[in-house]
C-alpha cells in the first residue's frame, strides 16, 4: 500500500515530501483537508453529494451534529446502496462515520462526492490502481528505478480507464501533474517513461467505445494540455502537440464539448485557447505560403488543426447561447460568468486577424494570376489549396459576430478573380462546399458548374456499362424502352450504345444519340414539351401531355437523359423556360415576370388587369370570376381557382390573387405531375438531391450547361485548336479547307462540326472547351471519296484533294444535315 493512502477504513490522504522541484511542483496540486470546528448559530445545513458513477446529484438536509454515518444511512435509503459500500469525500479527503458533520467542515451548499466501492472486495480495485501508480510517480521522482514502470503504468490505463470511477480517482489524486512533474523531473529516464505514459493515455482514450466517458476524459487532456504550456512548453515541444492533437481528436470523436458536462465552460475555455495558439502558427503558416520558395514543402497540418478546434467550438457556442435569450446572430457576451468572460471575445479577434491576413495572400494569388494570363509566369503556390479550407472555417465564425459577415463577403467580393480558380481547381467531391451558395455572386459561371458537375456520381468504365442498341428510326421509342426500364445505378455507371446496322461505337456516337433523342423528347409533335412562343428553344412541360397514356413514365426518362447528358457535358441545343427551372430548383411561386417567354398572351393580359382602372374592374365590365377554362383531350372544363371560384368576382382588392392563383393553376398545379417525374428520373443520375443541384446554379448557368455557347462558331479559334497529320499548315489542302469552311453559314458550320465530332453546340468556352484538340488527318483514298471522321477523337480525314472546287464539292456534301449523321466512325 502506498503512503500517499491508507485503508478506506481508517484511511486519509497526506502530502510526502519530495527532493526538489519535483516536490514544489506536487504540493500546488496536492489535495488537503482542513477541519472546522468552529460552530455556528444555524444548526441546519443543506448540501449535494454526487454519485461519480451515475453523475447523479441528492440533496441532504441535516443537523451539523449529525455524522457522516447517519447521512450514508439517508444515502442508503435513497440509493438501497449499503453503507459498506459508500464512501463520501469532501475537499479531497474521505469521511470518517464517527465524524459529526461540523467536525468535517461542511457548509451549507457544499459539494460532496459519492464513490462506490465494488462488493466483491474489500477496497476498490480502480482506487488500488490509482493509487499504486501515484506510489511509483512518487518512487521515480525520488530517484528510485523500477523496471518496467511504462508498462506497468500503461497496463493499468489499458485494464481501468473504461470505468468512470477511475476517471474520479485519476483527478482526485491529481495524477496528470504527477505525471508532468514525471517529465520535468531531473532523471532523464523518467522523462521517457512520463512521455510513453501520456501517449499510452491519450491513444486510450482515442480507442474507448464509450463516447460519455471520453467526454469526461477531455478535462484531463485539456489538464496536460494546460500542465504542460504552464510549464513553458508550447507547439515545438512533440509531447505538448500530441496532447493538444489528442484533445482535438477526441473532441472531433465526442462531437463537440458535452453541453451536459459541469465543466462545459472550462472546457470551452480550454479549446479556445487552443484555437488563439493555433490561430498564431497559422498566420506563420500564410506569410510562408505567400511565397514561392517558402511554400515549397510547408506542412498544412494547422489547417487542420485550425478547422479541427474550431468547429467543436462553435458548436459549444451555439449551444451555450441557445439555452440564454439572446438571438443566435449576436456580439457574444459572458462577461458575468468569469469562467466564459472574454472567451468569444478571443474568438472574434482571431477571426480579424486572419481574414486581413487571407487578404494579402489573395492578393498575392491574383498578382501572380494576372501574370499567368500575361505571360510572365506560371507560379502556384503550395499552400493555395488550402485557402479554401480557411475561409470556410471564417465564414462559420463570422455567424457569430454582428458586422462579421458582412466583412467576410466582403472581402471575396473584392477578390472575385480569385475564389473562382481556387473552386475550379482545388475543390473536390469528398469536399463540404454549401456554405459557397450562401452568396453565389463571389462565383462566376464556371466555378458554380464546376460545383453542380461534382453532385454526379464518378462513371465506371464505359464498357461495363449499360448496353443499348437503338434503331435511328425509332430512337425515341427505343431509347425510352431501355431507359425506362433500366437500374438508376446502371445507369451511374455509364452507358456503351451503338446504333443498328452501324459499327460505330464509342463516346462520339452516345454525344451523337444524345443530340437526337433529345431532339425527338422535345419536339411538340410528341406532346412532351411546349416551346415557348417568343424563343423555340425554351421548353416547359406540356399539361396535355397526359394524352399519352405513358406520359409520366417518358417524364422520368427524359430526366435522365438530361441528367446524363449534363453528366457527360453534351450540349444539346435546348434549354428550360424559367417556370419549369425554378420549380426543379424547389421554388413553387411562379411570378408574373416569370411568365413572360412562356405565355406572352396571358403575361400581357394579367398585367392589364393589374394596372386597370380600378373602378373600371370594379363595375365588373371584365366578367371574372376566380375560375378558368382549360382544354383537355378535344373538351373544355371549368375549374375554379379557389373553393367558390366560380361565383366569386375579381375586384380591385382581390385581382392581385386571382392573377397570382391563375398563374400558380396554370405553370404548376396543370404540370405538378410531370414535374416531379421529370426531377426523379434526374435524380436517378445525381449523387445528391435535386434541390441541392440546381440551387447551385441560376438559369443563366444551366442554359449555358445544357445548350452551350449561343455565339456564332470562330473559324479563327476553330484553327487555333486544329493539329495535322499528314498534313502541314501551308498545306494548299490545308489553306483550301479554311477558306471554303470560312464562306460557310452558321449552320453549315454546325454540320461540319457534327460530322467531325458528335458536337453542335460548342461549350461556352469555345473550342477550348472541348474535351480534347481536333485533328486533320491525310486519308490515301483518291479524289471521288467523301471526307470521314472519327468522332470520338475528334478527327477529320479527307485524301489530298487535287482542286479547291472538288474539295468545295465534297464538303458541301457532307454539310447536309441529312447526310452528316452516322456518315463518320466513332
Amino acid at each position: 500500500m502506498s503512503s500517499i493512502t491508507k485503508t478506506i477504513a481508517g484511511g486519509c490522504f497526506h502530502q510526502q515530501s519530495i527532493n526538489g522541484a519535483t516536490a514544489d511542483h506536487l504540493s500546488n496540486h496536492s489535495p488537503e483537508l482542513k477541519f472546522n470546528d468552529t460552530k455556528t448559530t444555524s444548526s441546519e445545513l443543506q448540501f449535494f453529494v454526487r454519485m461519480m458513477w451515475k453523475c447523479n446529484t441528492i440533496v441532504i438536509h441535516a443537523s451539523r451534529e449529525d455524522t457522516v454515518e447517519s447521512i450514508l444511512q439517508q444515502i442508503s435509503s435513497k440509493t438501497k446502496i449499503p453503507i459498506e459500500y459508500q464512501r463520501l469525500i469532501y475537499n479531497g479527503k474521505q469521511l470518517q462515520q464517527q465524524q459529526s458533520l461540523s467536525q468535517c467542515g461542511i457548509e451549507n451548499d457544499a459539494n460532496l462526492q459519492l464513490v462506490g466501492q465494488l462488493r466483491s472486495i474489500g477496497r476498490s480495485v480502480v482506487w488500488n490502481s490509482a493509487d499504486d501508480i501515484v506510489s511509483m510517480i512518487l518512487n521515480l521522482c525520488r530517484g528510485e528505478s523500477l523496471n518496467g514502470a511504462s508498462m506497468i503504468i500503461h497496463n493499468h490505463f489499458a485494464k481501468y480507464m473504461n470505468n468512470f470511477e477511475y476517471f474520479y480517482f485519476f483527478k482526485l489524486m491529481k495524477i496528470p501533474s504527477l505525471l508532468v512533474a514525471l517529465y520535468m523531473s531531473p532523471f532523464a529516464c523518467n522523462k521517457n517513461i512520463a512521455d510513453f505514459s501520456i501517449e499510452s493515455f491519450i491513444e486510450i482514450c482515442l480507442d474507448l467505445k464509450c463516447k460519455k466517458l471520453q467526454g469526461f476524459y477531455l478535462e484531463i487532456l485539456l489538464d496536460f494540455c494546460e500542465l504542460l504550456r504552464g510549464v513553458g512548453f508550447t507547439c515545438d515541444e512533440p509531447l505538448y502537440v500530441s496532447c493538444r492533437d489528442g484533445f482535438g481528436n477526441l473532441l472531433t470523436l465526442v462531437g463537440g464539448v458535452p453541453i451536459n458536462n459541469p465543466n462545459m465552460k472550462v472546457l470551452l475555455r480550454g479549446v479556445v485557447d487552443c484555437v488563439h495558439e493555433i490561430a498564431d502558427e497559422l498566420l506563420m503558416y500564410l506569410d510562408l505560403s505567400m511565397n514561392w520558395d517558402t511554400a515549397k514543402g510547408i506542412s498544412y497540418k494547422v489547417v487542420l488543426d485550425f478547422v479541427k478546434f474550431c468547429g467543436p467550438l462553435r458548436m459549444g457556442f451555439a449551444e451555450e447561447q441557445a439555452t440564454s435569450d439572446e438571438s443566435l446572430n449576436y456580439d457574444i457576451c459572458y462577461e458575468e460568468d468569469p469562467l466564459f468572460s472574454g472567451v468569444p471575445d478571443q474568438l472574434h479577434i482571431v477571426f480579424i486577424k486572419l481574414l486581413s491576413k487571407m487578404d494579402e495572400c489573395l492578393q498575392v494569388m491574383e498578382d501572380c494570376l494576372v501574370n499567368k494570363e500575361q505571360g510572365k509566369g506560371d507560379v502556384i503556390h503550395n499552400g493555395w489549396s488550402h485557402y479554401l479550407i480557411i475561409l470556410k472555417e471564417l465564414f462559420h465564425i463570422s455567424k457569430f459576430y454582428s458586422g462579421a459577415q458582412e466583412k467576410f463577403w466582403g472581402l471575396l467580393l473584392h477578390r472575385k478573380n480569385v475564389l473562382p480558380h481556387m473552386i475550379v481547381r482545388y475543390v473536390k467531391k469528398t469536399d463540404d462546399h454549401q456554405w459557397l451558395l450562401e452568396n453565389k455572386i463571389v462565383t462566376d459561371f464556371e466555378s458554380r458548374r464546376h460545383l453542380a458537375l461534382m453532385l454526379f456520381p464518378d462513371s465506371k468504365d464505359e464498357i461495363s456499362g449499360y448496353e443499348m442498341l437503338i434503331d435511328r428510326s425509332q430512337v425515341l421509342a427505343e431509347s425510352f424502352e431501355y431507359m425506362s426500364r433500366a437500374k438508376a445505378k446502371s445507369l451511374q455507371g455509364g452507358i456503351f450504345m451503338a446504333f443498328k446496322n452501324e459499327k460505330a461505337t464509342g463516346p462520339g456516337v452516345l454525344r451523337e444519340w444524345f443530340v437526337l433523342v433529345c431532339r425527338e423528347i422535345f419536339n411538340p409533335k410528341n406532346a412532351l414539351f411546349v416551346a415557348c412562343p417568343n424563343d423555340h428553344r425554351r421548353f416547359f412541360p406540356n399539361a396535355a401531355s397526359k394524352v399519352n397514356s405513358l406520359h409520366l413514365k417518358y417524364f422520368i426518362v427524359s430526366g435522365r437523359i438530361i441528367a446524363l447528358a449534363l453528366k457527360k457535358k453534351v450540349h444539346v441545343g435546348i434549354v428550360f423556360d424559367r417556370v419549369f427551372f425554378k420549380q426543379l430548383a424547389g421554388n413553387y411561386i411562379i411570378t408574373l415576370e416569370d411568365i413572360r417567354d412562356a405565355d406572352p398572351i396571358m403575361y400581357s393580359s394579367c398585367k392589364q388587369i393589374l394596372e386597370m382602372d380600378a373602378d373600371y374592374i370594379d363595375s365588373d365590365a371584365l366578367g371574372l370570376t376566380f375560375s378558368t377554362e382549360v382544354e383537355e383531350l378535344g373538351h373544355r372544363e371549368l375549374i375554379e381557382l379557389c373553393p367558390g371560384g366560380e361565383s366569386l368576382v375579381v375586384d380591385s382588392k382581390n385581382r392581385e390573387k386571382y392573377v397570382h392563383l391563375l398563374i400558380q393553376n396554370r405553370f404548376v398545379t396543370s404540370i405538378s405531375k410531370q414535374v416531379s417525374h421529370f426531377a426523379e428520373g434526374f435524380a436517378d443520375i445525381l449523387s445528391c438531391s435535386r434541390l441541392e443541384f440546381f440551387q447551385f446554379l441560376d438559369l443563366e448557368d444551366f442554359d449555358l450547361m445544357l445548350h452551350g455557347s449561343e455565339n456564332a462558331i470562330s473559324v479563327e479559334d476553330w484553327k487555333v485548336h486544329t493539329k495535322y497529320h499528314g498534313y502541314k499548315e501551308n498545306d494548299h489542302q490545308i489553306s483550301w479547307f479554311w477558306k471554303i469552311v470560312g464562306r460557310m453559314s452558321a449552320e453549315q458550320k454546325k454540320v461540319l462540326l457534327f460530322f467531325w465530332t458528335s458536337v453542335k453546340h460548342l461549350p461556352v468556352e469555345g473550342f477550348r472547351g472541348l474535351s480534347s484538340t481536333l485533328l486533320i488527318s491525310k486519308s490515301s483514298k483518291p479524289d471521288n471519296h467523301l471526307p470521314s471522321s472519327h468522332t470520338c477523337f475528334y478527327k477529320l480525314c479527307f485524301p489530298p484533294y487535287s482542286s479547291m472546287a472538288i474539295m468545295q464539292d465534297r464538303l458541301g456534301i457532307i454539310t447536309q444535315e441529312h447526310i452528316s449523321c452516322s456518315f463518320g466512325t466513332a
